[in-house]
C-alpha cells in the first residue's frame, strides 16, 4: 500500500535521526518525541494493514486449561518436542519450514489440560509481515506463556526472536507500567509522580505524552524508562511470560552449554536445556511449565462426601471462591449460601468463608447452596 511505504520511510527517517542525535541531558526530551513518533507511526501503518485484504489465519479453538505457545526459526525441534508432550501428530523433518500451520496439541499434567501451540518458524522480518509473521504474531498474543525455543548451535536466533517480538509491541516477563492518564478537554499535560524518576523528568514525559495527547492529567506509580511510559499509551501492547528453551543440549559439550546459560540468565530470562529427540530434560520442562502457569488445583468434596482427588477444578492463582463458583455453574454463584475449606488457605479444617475467600493449591472445598 502506498500509505504503507511512506509511513515506512518516515519511521526510517526518524530512525536516523535518532541514531545521528548526540544522547545527553540536553537532547532527552527530544530523542523521547521521536521514539513516541515511531510508535504512533508504526501503530498508524498496523491499522492501515487491517485495513486491506486480509490472509490465511491459523483457526485453532482455545482449549483445556492453559495454552503454551511454541515460537522460534525454522528447524529447530519444536515439532518433535509437542510430540513428546502431547498426543499431537506434528509433522517432523531436518529442513526449514516443516511446520506450516500451527498444531495443537493436549499435555495433562497434574490434573490439569494444557494446550501447546506448534507455530509455524519465526524468521527475521516476522513483525513485519516476513514468512507468516502477523499471523504467528497475533496467535502470541492469545497464550499464556511463551516458549522461546532455540538449537544449542545458533544461540544468536534468540536476540534476533526477542527483537521481532518486541518490535510487534509483545512485551516479555513484564508488567502493564503504572502510568495513569485522564484524558481532558483542555488545560495541557499535568504530570504528578508518586515514587522517584530515575530515568525521566517532566520535560521528556511531556514530549512523548504530546505525541499520544493534548490536555491528560498523568499519574506515574513507578521508576518507569521512556519505552515503558510510551507503552503506557499504545494500544497494541501485551504482556506475556516467557521461558527460553534450549534444544538439542546433547550436541555441545557441558562447558560450552553453561556458558551460553549464564548469558541468557544475565538478561532476566529463565532457560531450560533439553533434547526433544532423546527425551532429556523433559521432566523439568513439565513442572517449569505448570509452575510458570500459576495454576491452582482444587479438589470438590460433596456435603457429607468424600473429596475427588482425581479431577481438580483448575483456576489461575489468586482465585477466590466466588471464581470457583462461576466455572462450576452459574447456579453456584446465584444460591451461594458459604463454603467450606480445608487446606492452606484455611485457618482450620472445614473453615466457613464466603465468595471472597482466597484460594491455595490444593484445597479441599465443598460449596453449600441454598435450596
Amino acid at each position: 500500500m502506498i500509505m504503507d511505504s511512506r509511513i515506512d520511510q518516515k519511521i526510517k527517517d526518524l530512525e536516523d535521526e535518532i541514531f545521528k542525535t548526540q544522547k545527553n541531558k540536553a537532547t532527552e526530551h527530544h530523542l523521547g518525541r521521536l521514539k513516541s513518533k515511531i510508535a504512533r507511526l508504526k501503530e498508524e501503518a498496523e491499522k492501515s494493514q487491517g485495513k486491506g485484504p486480509k490472509g490465511k489465519g491459523f483457526s485453532i479453538k482455545k482449549s483445556g486449561d492453559a495454552v503454551v505457545g511454541l515460537v522460534g526459526f525454522p528447524n529447530t525441534g519444536k515439532s518433535t518436542l509437542l510430540n513428546q508432550l502431547t498426543e499431537a501428530s506434528s509433522k517432523v523433518g531436518d529442513y526449514d519450514f516443516t511446520t506450516l500451520d500451527a498444531i495443537p496439541g493436549i499435555m495433562k499434567y497434574k490434573g490439569a489440560d494444557i494446550q501447546f501451540l506448534d507455530l509455524p518458524g519465526l524468521i527475521t522480518g516476522a513483525s513485519k509481515g516476513k514468512g507468516r509473521g502477523k499471523e504467528i504474531l497475533s496467535a502470541i498474543r492469545n497464550v499464556d506463556l511463551l516458549l522461546l525455543m532455540v538449537d544449542v548451535r545458533y544461540l544468536g536466533h534468540l536476540e534476533i526472536i526477542e527483537n521481532e517480538l518486541y518490535d510487534a509491541g509483545l512485551r516479555l516477563n513484564q508488567h502493564s507500567p503504572g502510568v495513569f492518564t485522564t484524558r481532558k478537554n483542555s488545560g495541557g499535560i499535568k504530570v504528578n509522580s508518586t515514587t522517584s524518576l530515575t530515568y525521566l523528568n517532566e520535560d521528556t514525559i511531556k514530549s512523548i505524552a504530546s505525541e499520544f495527547v493534548t490536555s491528560a492529567d498523568i499519574i506515574i506509580r513507578e521508576d518507569i524508562s521512556e519505552e515503558q511510559l510510551i507503552d503506557s499509551f499504545s494500544k497494541n501492547r501485551a504482556y506475556i511470560q516467557a521461558v527460553v528453551v534450549i534444544n538439542k543440549k546433547d550436541l555441545v559439550t557441558k562447558e560450552i552449554l553453561d556458558e551460553n546459560i549464564k548469558k541468557i540468565r544475565a538478561k532476566g530470562l529463565e532457560v531450560l536445556t533439553i533434547s526433544a529427540k532423546n527425551g532429556e530434560g523433559l521432566d523439568k520442562l513439565r513442572e517449569a511449565i505448570f509452575s510458570r502457569l500459576k495454576i491452582v488445583r482444587i479438589y470438590l468434596k460433596p456435603s457429607g462426601g468424600q473429596a475427588d482427588y482425581d479431577n481438580p477444578l483448575i483456576l489461575k492463582e489468586g482465585a477466590a471462591v466466588e471464581d470457583a463458583c462461576k466455572k462450576l455453574h452459574r447456579d453456584f454463584r446465584e444460591k451461594f449460601r458459604y463454603a467450606l475449606i480445608w487446606g492452606s488457605s484455611a485457618k482450620h479444617a472445614g473453615q466457613k468463608v464466603g465468595l471472597d475467600h482466597q484460594l491455595k493449591d490444593e484445597d479441599v472445598l465443598t460449596v453449600i447452596l441454598w435450596k
